[in-house]
């Protein structure tokens, strides 16, 4: 991971801790053409952990933990994300294994970010 991703990783969990109150543990992130993919453990609160051992519990927070989620940068637009890659923020697919407590989100931006930041 170069420099720069790392930089985008810290800037995610800071942006997840701003807005929903922890952000991940640990945070992998990769450059991939437009994408910033981010590989994230450690996403849960204990009382999520908790919720999610109920069968019903289970559902509502995968909801919570990708559509509002995605609702979350559609409202709040990551900027401090886009000064550092110089590109603009498009979209964001995410999705979490809550057994494994093992997240990915995926960054859509208007420029080859690879290409710009490869090492």
């Amino acid at each position: 991971m170069n420099k720069v991703e790392a930089e985008f990783g810290n800037l995610v969990k800071a942006f997840r801790k701003r807005h929903m109150g922890k952000g991940p543990r640990e945070i992998r992130t990769t450059f991939c053409k437009h994408w910033a993919i981010c590989e994230m453990e450690g996403n849960l609160s204990p009382v999520e952990k908790f919720i999610a051992s109920a069968a019903d519990g289970k559902q509502a927070l995968r909801s919570a933990r990708t559509e509002m989620v995605k609702e979350m940068y559609r409202l709040h637009r990551p900027v401090e994300m886009e000064k550092l890659l110089g590109a603009n923020f498009v979209d964001l697919f995410v999705d979490i294994d809550l057994d494994k407590d093992i997240g990915m989100s995926i960054f859509v931006f208007d420029e080859d970010i690879e290409k710009k930041f490869s090492t």
